[in-house]
């Protein structure tokens, strides 16, 4: 059975957080106790059965030494665009005071927002061929009979 695009991005992100626990020489039971998760919960994420939230992947972040916004992108929560974090992203999922129910409306809100800016912007740049060209002057030329 194939695993869904959900499926694969918390499996890619267990077996990067594995690395870097791997790599920063921490057991499991000593990041899950530096983070203030439980060792079951961690080891869950790392094998890909659970998906954390924001807040986990910042505690996570935080106790490795990385980058909490490497986690959201590894985790497929922020989507850059050319590999850009964007600021509005991350003030969000960094607010203590929002939900995270909250803050997944925010995110698809935002980004509802700017792909409705992209979709105008890409019809104001590609005149329709039907429509005269703007800055044309139209005339219209009436006739009368019997002139």
């Amino acid at each position: 059975m194939a695993k869904s695009k959900v499926g694969k991005t918390v499996e890619s992100l267990g077996d990067y957080l594995r690395d870097q626990r791997v790599s920063a020489g921490v057991s499991l039971r000593q990041l899950a106790e530096q983070a203030g998760v439980s060792n079951p919960y961690l080891s869950q994420i790392e094998r890909g059965l659970r998906r954390p939230s924001a807040e986990v992947l910042q505690q996570l972040a935080k106790a490795l030494r990385i980058s909490a916004e490497q986690l959201y992108v590894q985790a497929g929560i922020v989507h850059p665009a050319d590999h850009e974090v964007r600021s509005v992203e991350l003030a969000v999922l960094g607010d203590p005071d929002l939900t995270e129910r909250q803050k997944h409306a925010l995110l698809d809100t935002y980004e509802a927002f700017r792909q409705v800016t992209a979709l105008e912007r890409s019809e104001t740049a590609t005149p329709d061929p039907e429509l005269p060209a703007q800055g044309a002057e139209h005339t219209t030329v009436r006739t009368t009979e019997g002139e």
